[in-house]
């Protein structure tokens, strides 16, 4: 209802304000700042304003949470006590993939070549007014091919059987979805309620507590200290840049470069000057 050569700095501020009094996250207000300077900018481009009122307006600066990863060891630990339960391969492939929850849960059969070994991340499950639906991801770089280890490939196919055995006793009542893992009776699986599932394990397994989506943390981590390449990891995760992979796992990075000098100086050290040896 404002017109836009009245639009002012001091507006655009309380605007942010009252979001963030609603509830709304330091993010999302941040990417609403984005967006307004973005159109305003265009605005200016287009000579219908002087200046950009967005330029100076007092956006909310997210805190950067702390991240909480398992060893490769408590990782493998806790992969052991699960093998078998029902959602064995869904927490596998958040593990060994780096993928999202809604990804897992919106994945379908029809986007896994097992025998190729490679699933494409092309739909995301999400909960609008508590109500399941699939969507695609948010972003070009969501929507993206990640290849499978064998293990996960057999934790799959045995998933694969399971269902099928599900799908035979429920009869014509199974929801023609394809979607990988559902509930017993072929409906979708509420996200919270894999969330809570987990942290229940997570707790009797007696492993240090972190979230499911932590897996993820723990899966980018652990291939950066095993030496994959940053822009690798970064396809798999579905990050826009590698800048932002680099950025959020940056506590990986110090015992990189402690192995990269020790690395360095054993190469220069090993080396025989020509003529000699």
């Amino acid at each position: 209802q404002v017109p836009l050569q009245q639009l002012t700095t001091a507006m655009l501020n309380a605007l942010y304000k009252e979001l963030l009094a609603r509830g709304i996250g330091p993010r999302t207000v941040q990417y609403v700042h984005a967006t307004i300077r973005k159109a305003l900018n265009d605005a200016v481009r287009w000579g219908l304003l002087v200046r950009n009122p967005a330029l100076h307006a007092a956006a909310p600066t997210p805190r950067r949470t702390e991240l909480w990863t398992w060893t490769a060891e408590e990782l493998h630990q806790f992969l052991e006590l699960v093998r078998g339960e029902r959602l064995y391969a869904a927490w596998r492939l958040v593990a060994l993939t780096g993928m999202r929850r809604g990804e897992v849960l919106g994945l379908r059969w029809a986007d896994l070549d097992l025998d190729a070994g490679w699933l494409s991340v092309r739909h995301t499950l999400i909960v609008v007014d508590n109500q399941i639906r699939v969507s695609q991801p948010k972003t070009a770089r969501g929507r993206r091919r990640i290849a499978l280890d064998p293990a996960t490939i057999t934790a799959l196919r045995a998933h694969h059987k399971t269902q099928a055995a599900e799908r035979l006793a429920v009869g014509p009542a199974w929801p023609n979805s394809d979607l990988v893992f559902t509930r017993q009776d072929g409906a979708p699986l509420h996200p919270e309620y894999v969330r809570r599932r987990f942290d229940r394990r997570v707790a009797r397994a007696g492993l240090p507590r972190i979230r499911l989506h932590d897996l993820r943390h723990t899966h980018a981590t652990l291939a950066l200290q095993a030496g994959v390449h940053p822009k690798v990891i970064s396809e798999r995760l579905g990050h826009a840049t590698v800048a932002i992979t680099l950025d959020i796992y940056s506590h990986a990075i110090p015992a990189l470069q402690q192995d990269a000098a020790v690395i360095v100086a054993d190469l220069v050290t090993g080396v025989t000057p020509a003529g000699q040896g």
